[in-house]
């Protein structure tokens, strides 16, 4: 079988320079470690994803994508090399269109939670910030943007305290990132990533990952920005498994497959939730989760079992190869099986 990872172009250009380079950092760094993987047990190339990257893919007869594409530009960036993947009939792993453009979309993601008894932060979705104006409101609020994920966009000074600070805030998201910008409440308890893998009703859940802020300098905001998940890791305390009672983890295990289900995604996620008072609400949930070695969760959480960095993602192929009904040793040529 021959595997393409894919990845982006640079978005240095739309994002603030910090943002850009971390991001390129991490897909240069991904890619190295996946590849350096799948070659072991696959014919492996690794492409970019441009306007000719299908005919690369059929000159190049590959069988299977593993996508590692965020999108560079649009409201639903996540979704598109799915679609084009879809449309050429080329196998791929993660999630489909439905299921990233469902969870890159924060308010379509959080109205689906609240529609399936999933308990999440309610918010405000702000479009012009005029809307700001005459707004009651309740402080603190934490400003995010509606389609990022990495903590892109949500800074020390994303949570704010007073009109003020938010107008401010507001204006500065709506230069730079896709409308709408969101309000988002500010629930403050512990925090948790859970690592889902697998489909249907097959589901397995990796080892929680509780974060532990307590390290961080007195003046920081404890809640995981993009400062803290890029400069301060040596501060940060993961503890995995997580310090949960056996119903608390039950708890939360089975509130992350919930989630992964209500939006439909394939393959693997991770599921971020603060428990507050015995409530498990769901910030979000990340479709396309970093593997980034020795700096991703999903890293961290595989190297707590017997799976490994290295089995995770296999693994990740071998729930795709399932999912499509495809024999690893017989393969013969692209082909769509259960979508």
């Amino acid at each position: 079988m021959k595997i393409a990872i894919v990845t982006d172009k640079s978005r240095m250009e739309l994002l603030p320079s910090e943002e850009g380079f971390k991001e390129d950092e991490q897909k240069r760094k991904t890619v190295e470690e996946v590849e350096k993987i799948l070659s072991q047990k696959y014919d492996c190339i690794s492409l970019i994803a441009d306007d000719n990257i299908i005919n690369h893919l059929k000159a190049e007869n590959v069988d299977l994508v593993f996508n590692l594409c965020n999108g560079i530009r649009g409201d639903s960036k996540l979704a598109q090399l799915p679609a084009l993947l879809e449309y050429a009939s080329i196998p791929y792993t993660a999630s489909s269109i439905l299921g990233h453009t469902l969870a890159i979309n924060k308010v379509y993601s959080s109205n689906i939670f609240k529609a399936t008894n999933i308990p999440t932060p309610n918010f405000i979705s702000i479009y012009d910030v005029n809307q700001l104006k005459d707004l009651d409101i309740k402080f603190p609020v934490l400003i995010k943007p509606n389609d990022e994920g990495s903590s892109r966009g949500i800074h020390q000074d994303s949570l704010v305290f007073d009109m003020e600070s938010l107008v401010k805030k507001v204006k500065e998201e709506l230069a730079i990132y896709n409308p709408p910008i969101l309000l988002n409440e500010y629930i403050e308890g512990r925090e948790f990533s859970v690592g889902v893998i697998g489909n249907g009703e097959d589901l397995m859940v990796l080892p929680i990952q509780e974060l532990d802020l307590s390290n961080l300098p007195d003046d920081f905001k404890r809640f995981y920005s993009f400062e803290i998940k890029a400069y301060y890791k040596d501060l940060t305390v993961y503890h995995i498994p997580a310090r949960l009672s056996d119903e608390e983890r039950k708890l939360l295990e089975d509130t992350a497959k919930k989630a992964f289900r209500a939006l439909s995604l394939r393959d693997y996620a991770r599921v971020d939730i603060i428990l507050k008072d015995g409530v498990p609400y769901v910030l979000e949930v990340n479709s396309l989760p970093g593997l980034m070695k020795g700096k991703s969760s999903l890293y961290r959480m595989a190297e707590a079992t017997d799976l490994g960095y290295e089995g995770l993602v296999l693994k990740i192929v071998e729930t795709a190869i399932k999912r499509y009904k495809l024999e690893d040793d017989t393969f013969d040529g692209p082909r769509i099986v259960n979508i």
